[in-house]
């Protein structure tokens, strides 16, 4: 178990440069024209797989606030046993499974989507950079214990 310390607080200036990168990849969304729910869902879906409850929490209220529907929050966790998601978003949510699985990825079983058949290049290095970047907050988040109550 890690020691119960709060790395943003020890060295502000390396969660500042993570802010810079936040703020790089805000904007690789709004080029490559993605949609925010997409977006969202493949935030949501990395924190699901690191298991970072402040992650979860804030993204699934960020969905709500974005008009995401309960019953496809619902469903985030197991997206292809469902036809609630677009071909985009099952094409986002594939590229959010191999960046936060990439150590599994040569033993894991993937969903088949055709990524490329689906999204151009600059949304799949958008989708690419959303998912690197929520990968780096749950691992910022759940080593610092930030805290989740209600």
């Amino acid at each position: 178990m890690l020691a119960d310390v709060n790395v943003t607080k020890m060295f502000p200036a390396a969660y500042k440069a993570q802010m810079a990168v936040e703020e790089a990849v805000e904007e690789a969304i709004t080029v490559a024209g993605l949609d925010r729910l997409t977006v969202d869902l493949v935030k949501l879906r990395a924190s699901q797989i690191n298991g970072c409850a402040f992650c979860l929490r804030m993204h699934t209220q960020d969905a709500l606030k974005n008009g995401e529907t309960t019953d496809r929050l619902a469903l985030v966790a197991a997206w292809w046993e469902s036809q609630y998601f677009t071909q985009e978003e099952q094409a986002a949510l594939t590229i959010a499974e191999q960046i936060t699985r990439i150590g599994d990825l040569h033993t894991a079983a993937a969903p088949k989507v055709d990524v490329e058949s689906i999204l151009d290049a600059k949304q799949i290095a958008a989708l690419t950079w959303v998912a690197i970047a929520i990968n780096s907050w749950n691992r910022i988040a759940i080593s610092s214990h930030y805290p989740v109550a209600p």
